[in-house]
Formats: C-alpha cells, sequence, structure tokens
C-alpha cells in the first residue's frame, strides 16, 4: 500500500473505532496491567477478567505474589488456558521485580521484557496502558489486520510491530493499537472478513487483490498475511 493510502487508511479506521481508545483516558495500575496481559496470551479478554478479581484481592502486590505458592495460584486462574506455565510466570515476574527492581514495575520495554512471560507485546501493553508511553502491541488481530489491509506487512509481529512504528505518527500509535485490534474483532476476522462493511475495503490490498468477501480466490492466510 502507498505511503498516502496508509495515512488515509489509519485516518479512517480512527473515525470509525475513535471510542475504542476510551481506555486510555485512565491510567492502569503498573503491576496488575502486567499480570493481566501476562495472562491474556492464548485466553479470551472474558476468561481473564473473569480470574483476575480473585487474584488481585488475594495477591494485590508484587510482595504477595512474590511469597504465593505457585499451586496455590493455578487453583485461582485455573481456567484460564495455559494456567499452569502461567502461574509460574506471573510468581517469577513477581519475584524479578522485588528481587531487581525494588517492586517497582519499570516503564522501559528492555527492563519490562526481563520478566518471566513478558514479551515485547505484553511490555508494549504496559507502556501504552500504564505509562502513557506511544508503542504498538502487536498481538493476533494486530498482525493480521496490518498484513491484510497492507498498512504493516511482515513475518513476524516484530516485523509488522516495525513498521507500523514507520507510517504512523507516534501520538497516534497507542490510539492505532486500539483501531486495529477492534477492526478485526468487529469486521476484519480471520476467517470470512466481512468486506462489505469495512470502512478501508477500497484501500485495502486484501481486497483489492480480489480476495476479499465473495471472492472465489484462496483466503489469506491469517497468521502470515499471505495467500494460503
Amino acid at each position: 500500500m502507498r505511503k498516502d493510502d496508509i495515512k488515509k487508511a489509519v485516518a479512517i479506521l480512527g473515525r470509525a473505532y475513535a471510542r475504542s481508545c476510551d481506555i486510555l483516558k485512565k491510567r492502569s495500575d503498573p503491576f496488575q496491567t502486567v499480570i493481566s496481559t501476562a495472562l491474556s496470551a492464548q485466553s479470551t479478554d472474558d476468561q481473564v477478567d473473569r480470574v483476575t478479581p480473585a487474584l488481585f484481592r488475594r495477591y494485590p502486590t508484587p510482595e504477595k505474589l512474590a511469597r504465593a505458592k505457585i499451586s496455590d495460584v493455578e487453583k485461582v486462574i485455573k481456567s484460564v488456558g495455559l494456567y499452569k506455565s502461567k502461574a509460574r510466570n506471573i510468581v517469577a515476574a513477581a519475584r524479578v521485580l522485588i528481587e531487581r527492581f525494588g517492586g517497582v514495575v519499570p516503564s522501559d520495554l528492555c527492563e519490562l521484557i526481563v520478566l518471566p512471560g513478558v514479551g515485547r507485546k505484553t511490555a508494549n501493553v504496559v507502556l501504552i496502558k500504564s505509562f502513557g508511553k506511544a508503542a504498538m502491541p502487536v498481538d493476533t488481530h494486530v498482525f493480521r489486520v496490518a498484513n491484510r489491509i497492507g498498512i504493516g506487512v511482515g513475518k513476524t509481529p516484530e516485523e509488522v510491530e516495525k513498521k507500523l512504528i514507520s507510517a504512523i505518527p507516534e501520538k497516534k500509535l497507542a490510539e492505532a493499537h486500539f483501531w486495529l485490534i477492534t477492526h478485526g474483532r468487529v469486521i476484519c476476522h480471520a476467517r470470512n472478513p466481512e468486506c462489505g462493511r469495512c470502512p478501508v475495503s477500497n484501500l485495502c490490498d486484501y481486497n483489492v487483490r480480489g480476495l476479499g468477501a465473495g471472492s472465489k480466490k484462496r483466503p489469506l492466510d491469517a497468521r502470515s498475511g499471505r495467500a494460503g
């Protein structure tokens, strides 16, 4: 997609999903954001939201979670996918926060990814939600939509992140993250995207190549951004 078209597409998505950024109006607690986002891998928001109230009532601080028995944490988060490995990771992350950062969640990406179970996506989510920094977390929705539309084509989340950072003004990065997620959830589904409802269909590489809804051509591979 041409630079001018990328700019247009981002602006259109911004108008369409402006309300999705309301979450940025209030900073979230850094510790809770680290733990909640770490739990979200291969799980739905609803699954995570069902366990975090009890989890944070029992372990409201890094100090308390660091002292927790992993088996006890497992019981609290059991309904979340991969709960055993996640329980180990969040307890280990709390211990690193205490031992290395004095119990304070760092506001630097390179320091955040030192925490067990915290990768670039989780770290970037913490940066935008808790510290108000410009960042572009690339989850499955962002990866798919950016590749499919053509505004950030890449084979890995890191490549897509770099492309989006270079294409989108810094002051709009955090907002654009939520626009792309919402578009992926509402219209640009992994399977059977609703191209007829898409506000950027006339600019979208996927649709322009004749791969949109109703096309007989091969569908886009949601993981690679290429026709499968």
